[in-house]
C-alpha cells in the first residue's frame, strides 16, 4: 500500500485547481504550491473565455469557495519546488516560500497601499500600468491578502505600510523559509508563458509603441485592466476603431515556435468581437496562416465572425510592422494570396498572436521526466506517481485543461491507493 495520502500539486492555475479539488473532495490531502502571490494562472488574466464569451471569474470563484471550505487542501503562495526525491508513495519534497510581509490578519482594507510611497511595474497587467510596492494582485485575487514588493521598495518606504495597518498585518521580520513535504504523488501543473514577442524582429513588439500581445489585449479589454474595459491604445490613449490582429506570432515558425500553439485563432476572433462589442463603427481585420478552430462548436464561433461585416479576415503572412512617429498608427505590410497582391494598411493598433510556450520551458523542476526539444513533457516517461497536466503537454485551451486535470486527478488517486 502506498506509504502517503497526500497530493502535491505544482501550480495554482486552473487546471491545479481543478486537479487539487477533485482529488481533495475524494477524501485525500492536497497541497498546492503557487510561485505568484495568488492562485488562478493565467485564466484569472483573461477577459473572457471563448466560445461563449462569459468572464472567466465564475469559474474561478467556485473553485477558490471549494478550496475555502475544505480542510484537506493546504496552499502555499510565492512558493517554488526546488527538489522532489523518492518514489511512488513516498516522495520527500522541498520547497522554498518567499516572504509576502503580510500576514493572515490582512482584512484587504486598502490602507498600505494608499500609504506606501513606492510604486512597481504591474505584471498582472503586463508592464501596461503600475501598483504600489503594497498591493493586492487583482481585485479578485484568492487568497485576498495584500502583498509588499520589497525589491520595488525605497529605503524605509515599508515602515509607512505598517503604521498604516491598524490590524497588524504588516509583518517586516518575515524570512524565506524551507518547507519539506512527504506526498505520495506529484501533479505538475505550472502552466504556459507567452513566448516573447521581441525575438520577431520583423513585427515591432517593444519598438513601435501601438504593437501590443494577444494577452496584453485582455487586459486592455478586462474591467478590472489597465484601463477599466476600454480599448485604448497604449501611446496616446486613443480609441481603437480600426484593429489589426497577426496570427502565428511565432507559432509554426522554425526560427521560433515549430509547433501550432492551438488558441490563437480563436484568441485574436473573441477579440476582434471585443473591439466590435465595444466601438460598433469600428473595424478589425485579421491576417493569417490557417483558421484553425478545433472543437465541437469553435467553428461556429468562426462563423459568427465571418458573418460580421466589421471583421475582415485576409490569408497572408506579415513581412513586416512599422510605426508612423507622426500620427501614433501602425503600418502592416502583409502578401495577401487570395487577393495576388502585396498590401500595405495603417491600423490604430496591432495584436500579435504570441504562441503558448510550456511552463517547463525554462525551468524543469522534476527531473524524472523526458521533455520534448520544446520544453513539452513526454508524459509516456513519467515516473510513476508523477503526473503532467494540460498545457505542459502540449498546447490546449480551458476546457481542455480542465478535462485533462481530471484524468489526472483519477490517476494520483490511484498512486495512492496502488499496491
Amino acid at each position: 500500500m502506498a506509504e502517503n495520502k497526500t497530493v502535491l500539486v505544482i501550480g495554482g492555475g486552473f487546471s491545479g485547481l481543478t486537479a487539487a479539488v477533485e482529488i481533495a473532495e475524494a477524501g485525500n490531502d492536497v497541497v498546492i504550491v503557487e510561485k505568484n502571490p495568488y492562485l488562478g494562472g493565467r485564466v484569472a488574466q483573461l477577459n473572457k473565455y471563448f466560445w461563449k464569451l462569459c468572464p472567466p471569474v465564475c469559474g474561478l470563484e467556485i473553485n477558490f469557495k471549494r478550496i475555502k471550505n475544505n480542510s484537506q487542501i493546504t496552499f502555499y503562495t510565492l512558493a517554488e519546488v526546488e527538489d522532489i526525491k523518492g518514489e511512488e508513495g513516498n516522495f520527500d519534497v522541498t520547497v522554498k516560500v518567499k516572504p509576502r510581509y503580510v500576514n493572515d490578519k490582512c482584512v484587504g482594507c486598502d490602507a498600505c497601499a494608499q500609504a506606501c510611497p513606492s510604486y512597481r511595474t504591474n505584471e498582472f497587467n503586463f508592464g501596461m500600468d503600475k501598483t504600489k510596492a503594497a498591493y493586492l494582485p487583482f481585485n479578485q485575487a484568492f487568497p485576498f491578502k495584500y502583498v509588499i514588493d520589497a525589491s520595488a521598495c525605497s529605503k524605509d518606504c515599508q515602515k509607512a505600510c505598517k503604521d498604516a495597518c491598524k490590524y497588524d498585518a504588516i509583518d517586516l521580520d518575515m524570512k524565506p523559509e524551507t518547507i519539506n513535504l512527504k506526498v505520495g504523488a506529484v501533479v505538475m501543473a505550472t502552466g504556459w508563458n507567452l513566448y516573447d514577442a521581441t525575438r520577431m524582429d520583423n513585427l515591432g513588439f517593444g519598438k513601435v509603441p501601438n504593437v501590443i500581445t494577444n494577452m496584453m489585449m485582455e487586459r486592455l479589454s478586462a474591467p478590472n485592466g489597465p484601463t477599466a474595459g476600454k480599448i485604448l491604445r497604449p501611446s496616446d490613449g486613443k480609441e481603437v476603431k480600426n484593429i489589426a490582429f497577426v496570427q502565428c506570432a511565432g507559432s509554426r515558425d522554425e526560427n521560433h515556435l515549430p509547433y501550432c500553439s492551438y488558441i490563437c485563432c480563436l484568441a485574436s476572433l473573441k477579440q476582434s468581437m471585443y473591439v466590435r462589442e465595444q466601438y460598433p463603427d469600428s473595424k478589425a481585420q485579421i491576417f493569417y496562416i490557417d483558421l484553425r478552430t478545433p472543437g465541437l462548436y469553435e467553428n461556429r464561433f468562426l462563423w459568427k465572425a465571418k458573418s460580421d461585416p466589421g471583421v475582415t479576415l485576409t490569408k497572408g503572412k506579415v513581412a513586416g510592422i512599422t510605426g508612423d512617429p507622426a500620427t501614433g498608427d501602425v503600418i502592416v505590410e502583409v502578401e495577401d494570396i487570395f487577393g495576388g497582391s502585396k498590401i500595405k494598411a495603417s491600423f490604430d493598433m496591432v495584436v500579435l498572436a504570441a504562441g503558448m510556450v510550456p511552463g517547463t520551458k525554462d525551468t524543469k523542476m522534476v527531473k524524472d521526466i523526458s521533455y520534448t526539444p520544446d520544453g513539452f513533457v513526454d508524459a509516456s516517461t513519467a515516473k510513476k506517481g508523477i503526473y503532467a497536466v494540460g498545457t505542459l503537454k502540449s498546447p490546449v485551451d480551458v476546457a481542455r485543461s480542465v478535462q485533462d486535470a481530471t484524468g489526472v486527478a483519477i490517476k494520483s488517486i490511484q498512486s495512492l491507493r496502488r499496491r
